[in-house]
């Protein structure tokens, strides 16, 4: 599972320069979430899944993670894309800004996908386009890259559930924290036979750690895990949640943003929105 690659500045025409030296959220639907999106429903479309699909990970059951939804996203240009988020009550999600306006393309809906292991089959799906991304959300740089999402009140059941937001000044450094979504489980993989919900276990790492790879993109409002063994997020991964805790307890604390530019399994840092952050914006 590891989102966003760092998307290619070459493609990039831009006012303003794009940090150089870390992966970025710019043109993310363009380079990494049109393409995973179409593997995965080719994949769906052919065979029962049974496995796993995030890096180092394995296979989430239906009941775990009630909260995580599926974003299939149709872009203004009537192309489609994917993403993660999660249901924070019964009529609001939080994924990544870049899900919604990468810095170049712009969403026109998204379909959230809740209570199913598959994205495209099951569970119950919602339509909506009442995004609202943060107000600082800069797509050249992954700072504040958090939205939310309204849609119309869904009832929780077994499988369906809202995860409470982390608050307070925890930096939960050398935490282990789970990351799940619906992404590539290898670099350049095909999906093959596996179940599209997916988690791993990571290890969150301070940020001065993190910027020993990433010199400028981390900031007090960013969270890094480690990447050792390979163990990441990857492909398509983007907006969806790293919790602590479990069922009840477990509480959101990032939301999937970057990860390194060269792959999912190279061995580095993946990046999110430190929800501590930015708990007060998304509550209001």
């Amino acid at each position: 599972m590891k989102i966003l690659v760092v998307l290619s500045l070459v493609a990039v025409a831009v006012s303003q320069p794009i940090e150089e030296d870390v992966a970025t959220t710019f043109n993310y639907h363009e380079h990494t979430g049109v393409h995973e999106l179409a593997r995965i429903k080719a994949i769906e479309d052919a065979i029962d899944f049974d496995g796993s699909r995030i890096v180092g990970g394995g296979p989430a059951n239906l009941g775990q993670y009630p909260f995580l939804g599926g974003l299939i996203i149709t872009l203004a240009d009537g192309r489609q894309s994917v993403c993660g988020s999660s249901l924070l009550t019964n009529t609001r999600s939080v994924t990544a800004a870049h899900c919604w306006f990468d810095g170049r393309n712009q969403a026109r809906t998204f379909t959230v996908t809740l209570g199913t292991v598959r994205l495209f089959t099951g569970g119950t799906r919602i339509n909506t386009n009442n995004v609202r991304m943060h107000p600082n959300w800069n797509p050249r740089n992954a700072q504040n890259d958090v939205a939310i999402i309204h849609i119309p009140h869904v009832g929780y059941t077994n499988n369906i559930r809202n995860v409470n937001l982390a608050t307070g000044s925890n930096q939960f450094a050398g935490v282990t924290a789970y990351a799940a979504g619906f992404g590539l489980q290898r670099d350049g993989g095909q999906i093959t036979q596996q179940q599209t919900k997916h988690h791993v276990a990571l290890q969150v790492i301070t940020n001065q750690v993190c910027r020993n790879t990433y010199r400028l993109i981390v900031v007090d409002s960013t969270l890094c895990t480690s990447g050792a063994g390979g163990r990441s997020t990857c492909s398509g991964d983007s907006g969806g949640p790293l919790v602590t805790g479990s069922g009840a307890s477990a509480q959101l604390i990032g939301v999937t943003s970057f990860g390194s530019p060269r792959g999912c399994q190279a061995g580095e840092p993946a990046g999110f929105a430190r929800v501590t952050s930015f708990a007060n914006w998304l509550r209001s």
